[in-house]
C-alpha cells in the first residue's frame, strides 16, 4: 500500500513537471515573439532616429545657408535705399538746374531785347544825324560858328559814339555770359541726367540680384519645411514605438510576476509532496530497520570512474565525483535524500556534497544559484550540471551521475542528453 502512494505521488510529480515544462515552453514562445517584436521596434527607431538627426543636420546647415542669404539680402536692401537717396538727390538738383536755364532762356532773351533796342536806337540817332546833315567831322568843323563851337559838337558826336560802342559791347558781353550760362547748365544737367541713369541701372542690377536671392532663400525655406515635415513624421514613428515597447515591457513584466507565481506555487507544490514522500519514506524506512543504517554503495566494483581521473579538474572535484559514482544503481525516491535507500536527483547532490562538508539547498531551482557559474565547456568533475527541472553530478568525459527516474534509478547518462541551464561550481 505504501510502495502504491509513493509511485502515485512520483506520478503526480512527473505529470507537474510534464505540464509545467510545456505552458513554460508555449509560454517561452510567446514570449520570443514579443522579445523579436520589441527588438524589431527599436531596431527601426535607431534607423529613424538616425534619419532625424541626419535631418536635423541637413536644416541647420539650410538655415545656416539661409541666413547668410538673408543678410546679403539686407545689405542689397540698403543699397537699394542709398541708392534711391542717390537719384532722388539727383532729380532734385536737375529740377532745379531746369529752373536754372529756364531763367537763363528768360534773362538770354531780355539781353537779347535789350541788344537789339540798343541797336535800333543807334540806328535812330545814325539816321537822324544823317537827316540832319551831321554826318561827319568836316561837316561839324564846317558847320560850327566857332572853334569852341565846333570843338563842343566833335566832342559831342565822339561821347555819343564811344557811349553806343560801350553800351553796345556791354549788351554783347551779357548775351553771351547769358548763353555761356545757359550752355553750363545744360551741361551740368546733361551730366546729372547721365549719373541718374547710372544709379538707376544700378538700383536695377541690385533688385535683380536681390530677387534672385530671395527666389533661393524662399527656396530654402521650402527645403526646410519640408525636411521639419519628415522630421515630425519620423518623431511620430519613434513616439508610437516606443508605445508599443513600453506596452510589451509591462506585458512582459507581468508575465514575469505570473512566472515567479507560478514557479512560488509548483515550489511550494513540490514541497509539499516531497514533504509527504519523506513520511511515506520513513514509514518504508521504519519497516526495513533492520537494513543497514549507514549509506553504503551499491555498485562500487561496477561503475567505470576513467573518465573521471582523465579529465581535468581540482583533486576535490574528482574524489566527489568519484564517491558519487559509487552509488550508482541505488533506487530514486521522490523527496529522499538517502543515498543508499533512495534520493531524487536535488536530494542525491544534496547528499554527496553534505558529505564532504558543503550545504547545498533542497530543490533544483535553488541549486542553479550555488556556487559560481561556468560554461558546458569549462566544466570539471564534481560541477553541477542543471537542466530544467533536474539536477546532475558531471564526472567528465560528457558524463553526468544523477537520481534519474524511479524506473532507472541513480546511473551515469551522457551530459546532453537534455538542454543544460547552467554549471555551476561548488568546489
Amino acid at each position: 500500500m505504501k510502495k502504491g502512494c509513493r509511485r502515485l505521488v512520483i506520478i503526480g510529480l512527473c505529470a507537474a513537471v510534464f505540464f509545467a515544462t510545456y505552458d513554460f515552453g508555449a509560454n517561452q514562445g510567446i514570449d520570443q515573439v514579443q522579445a523579436t517584436k520589441k527588438d524589431d521596434l527599436k531596431q527601426q527607431n535607431r534607423e529613424d532616429q538616425e534619419k532625424l538627426d541626419n535631418i536635423d543636420d541637413q536644416v541647420n546647415e539650410l538655415e545656416d545657408e539661409q541666413e547668410g542669404i538673408d543678410a546679403e539680402i539686407q545689405t542689397l536692401s540698403e543699397e537699394i535705399a542709398e541708392l534711391m537717396a542717390s537719384i532722388s538727390l539727383l532729380e532734385e538738383e536737375i529740377e532745379a538746374k531746369k529752373a536754372q536755364i529756364e531763367q537763363a532762356k528768360i534773362d538770354l532773351a531780355e539781353a537779347q531785347d535789350v541788344e537789339k533796342a540798343q541797336y535800333e536806337a543807334m540806328k535812330v540817332r545814325v539816321k537822324a544825324m544823317y537827316e540832319s546833315g551831321e554826318t561827319s567831322f568836316l561837316d561839324i568843323l564846317f558847320s560850327s560858328s566857332s572853334m569852341q563851337d565846333m570843338l563842343n559838337k566833335a566832342d559831342y558826336v565822339e561821347k555819343i559814339h564811344e557811349y553806343d560802342r560801350k553800351m553796345l559791347t556791354n549788351y554783347k558781353i551779357a548775351r553771351q555770359n547769358v548763353e555761356n550760362l545757359k550752355e553750363n547748365l545744360e551741361i551740368e544737367e546733361s551730366e546729372l541726367e547721365a549719373a541718374q541713369e547710372g544709379l538707376e541701372e544700378e538700383m536695377d542690377s541690385v533688385e535683380e540680384a536681390r530677387a534672385e536671392l530671395e527666389a533661393i532663400s524662399a527656396d530654402y525655406a521650402v527645403q526646410i519645411s519640408k525636411a521639419r515635415q519628415q522630421a515630425e513624421i519620423y518623431k511620430s514613428q519613434i513616439k508610437s514605438r516606443n508605445a508599443q515597447i513600453k506596452q510589451i515591457e509591462a506585458e512582459e513584466e507581468r508575465k514575469r510576476k505570473e512566472e515567479e507565481e507560478r514557479k512560488r506555487k509548483e515550489e511550494e507544490e513540490r514541497r509539499r509532496k516531497e514533504e509527504e514522500a519523506k513520511k511515506n519514506s520513513a514509514s518504508s524506512n521504519d519497516s526495513n530497520s533492520s537494513s543497514a543504517t549507514t549509506e553504503k554503495p551499491a555498485a562500487a566494483s561496477g561503475t567505470d570512474t576513467s573518465a573521471i581521473t582523465s579529465a581535468k579538474g581540482s583533486a576535490k572535484g574528482k574524489e566527489i565525483a568519484a564517491y558519487a559514482c559509487q552509488f550508482v544503481g541505488n533506487p530514486y525516491v521522490a523527496g529522499g535524500t538517502s543515498l543508499t535507500n533512495g534520493a531524487d536527483c536535488s536530494g542525491f547532490t544534496q547528499s554527496v556534497f553534505k558529505a564532504y562538508g558543503y550545504s547545498l539547498p533542497r530543490n533544483s531551482t535553488s541549486q542553479r544559484s550555488v556556487g559560481r557559474a561556468v560554461s558546458y565547456a569549462e566544466a570539471e568533475p564534481g560541477d553541477i550540471i542543471c537542466y530544467p527541472g533536474h539536477v546532475a553530478i558531471y564526472i567528465g568525459n560528457g558524463k553526468i551521475v544523477h537520481a534519474s527516474s524511479a524506473k532507472t534509478g541513480i546511473k551515469i547518462s551522457n551530459a546532453l542528453y537534455r538542454d543544460i541551464l547552467c554549471v555551476r561550481r561548488v568546489v
